[in-house]
């Protein structure tokens, strides 16, 4: 039986031999280097920059470790200037950046008073424009601030309860389609506090390898036990299940209190989306609960915006816990988890609704206005148009990549597009090369990725403009063959059917032509 509506493509393509072992080399040089600048600043023949214990302490216990800060002083510094940038505008489509220079290899940074203008804004999670300074949405939250304030100053449990709490939380019920859901102040909060009131000791949690750090923090605060199925791999999720359900609890052998399986929507360092629909079979199948976390998916992913579960035309109410983050497709902070007879019970044991000071007034409009535009209760289709224009830019924008031969992860509807760079060097490199084209981009290197899959990583939204995407194509273009970073071995792709390559005004952001077959590929 198909579990899939729509043709599913992902591609991850190897990394080319050559390129792995010049990239561990790499690796191998700057760690002896490191070595070498450790053993010159133990002896005081250059200077060290890096926090450690006074010298009447060197007996105490450590409270810096060497070793464990020894890729922060001899690697990560080398490229430090390519994050932390500092942004004095709204962060759209363009911003302005305030410049910096260092005088000591990156240790420190010096403002020079001038800004960088008109800087192509490719790596926000602005995936429908509503980061802005202007429109219904900045009106909205100015009217809000005047009648309600910026702070609130309490809990919801005690004097922070507003009339515009309510009313988010009934509208993010409305737009997930599930009884309930409940709003937070941070959307990191809302999984690492959230999980250890949903799961404890006793139970068990399945985590997928490349879940974000927030869900792993909140696996480990709760108590449980945690075991980890490979990236979207549902034959080791299946595996782990059954070895749950036959072996039951170390030692005692008694059955799991509760199995949660922990996936994420769209994973914001691969550009893959969860196979939900497989999920959701397994967990059916074997009695767990499923923890959805669609932080990058909710409103990017979806003819209504939906997030994942539209994007597969399933059922709400086989996700048992739906979460996600108002921080990128609404333009706001904060955010919710949405669920059937959940929410009575999370109000009540959850650190961050008990402990936390309740959302910004201000933010919890812009949240309103904005899911009320995705969802066309603002009487415009200026919601749809923002869906389209990201979708359509999202395929363009792989596309275009692909036939210049880069090697690009992930799904072919992901607007969270990765780009392999492979090579330490070159991760400052494409960064600072491309902001010299005035192109902001987020490069990203070990450890938040495998030592030998360091990536440029790409937000496309629906903001941009197609000159504005051409532009950066351009840059990226030049850049790459610069740096030789052109390393796909698969022939270019061929333009595709217009059918197939972007949308049309008329059908909706998912639907396939009717001669398109439905595939698991």
């Amino acid at each position: 039986q198909c579990l899939y509506n729509k043709v599913f493509v992902e591609q991850f393509e190897e990394t080319p031999l050559l390129v792995a072992v010049l990239t561990y080399m790499g690796y191998g040089i700057l760690t002896i280097f490191g070595y070498l600048r450790d053993f010159l600043r133990h002896w005081g023949m250059e200077k060290c920059h890096v926090a450690r214990e006074r010298e009447e302490q060197k007996d105490f216990v450590p409270l810096y470790q060497d070793f464990e800060n020894f890729y922060t002083r001899n690697l990560y510094m080398r490229i430090r200037d390519n994050w932390n940038r500092p942004i004095c505008s709204v962060p759209g489509a363009k911003m302005d950046l305030l410049e910096r220079a260092s005088k000591d290899y990156n240790w420190t940074f010096q403002h020079t008073g001038k800004l960088v203008k008109d800087v192509i804004n490719m790596g926000s999670y602005n995936y429908l424009g509503f980061a802005e300074n202007t429109g219904r949405c900045a009106d909205a939250a100015t009217e809000s601030t005047h009648h309600y304030g910026i702070g609130v100053g309490s809990t919801r449990y005690e004097m922070g309860n507003l009339d515009i709490h309510e009313e988010l939380e009934q509208l993010v019920a409305r737009f997930l389609g599930v009884e309930s859901s409940m709003a937070f102040g941070m959307g990191f909060a809302t999984n690492s506090m959230n999980i250890p009131a949903l799961a404890g000791k006793g139970c068990l949690i399945l985590s997928d390898e490349l879940n974000h750090a927030s869900l792993v923090l909140g696996a480990r605060l709760s108590g449980s036990i945690i075991r980890v199925f490979k990236h979207n791999n549902m034959v080791s999720l299946e595996k782990l299940l059954r070895d749950a359900i036959v072996h039951g609890q170390p030692r005692t052998r008694r059955p799991w209190k509760k199995i949660l399986i922990l996936v994420e929507g769209i994973y914001s360092m691969e550009g893959s989306i969860v196979r939900l629909p497989e999920v959701i079979a397994l967990k059916k199948r074997y009695k767990a609960f499923l923890y959805l976390d669609e932080a990058h998916s909710i409103g990017a992913l979806g003819p209504r915006g939906g997030g994942v579960v539209d994007y597969f035309a399933l059922d709400p109410k086989d996700v048992d816990i739906m979460m996600g983050t108002f921080t990128k497709s609404f333009g706001a902070a904060g955010g919710y988890i949405g669920g059937k007879r959940l929410i009575d019970y999370l109000r009540s044991h959850s650190h961050s609704a008990i402990y936390a000071t309740s959302m910004s007034p201000p933010v919890s409009q812009q949240i309103i206005t904005s899911m009320k535009i995705i969802m066309g209760e603002d009487g415009t289709t200026l919601g749809v148009v923002r869906l389209r224009q990201l979708s359509e830019n999202t395929t363009y924008f792989r596309r275009k990549l692909r036939e210049m031969g880069f090697i690009i992860y992930g799904n072919d509807d992901s607007p969270v597009v990765p780009m392999m760079l492979y090579m330490p060097a070159k991760i400052g490199a494409f960064g600072r090369e491309m902001l010299k084209r005035n192109i902001g981009t987020v490069v990203v290197g070990f450890p938040a990725t495998p030592i030998i899959e360091s990536r440029a990583r790409f937000c496309v939204s629906a903001a941009h403009t197609r000159d504005i995407l051409d532009t950066a194509l351009e840059a990226i273009s030049e850049v790459g063959d610069i740096l030789q970073l052109k390393y796909s071995r698969h022939q270019r792709l061929p333009h595709l059917p217009s059918s197939l390559g972007s949308w049309s005004t008329e059908e909706s952001l998912l639907q396939e032509p009717s001669h398109v077959k439905p595939s698991v590929m």
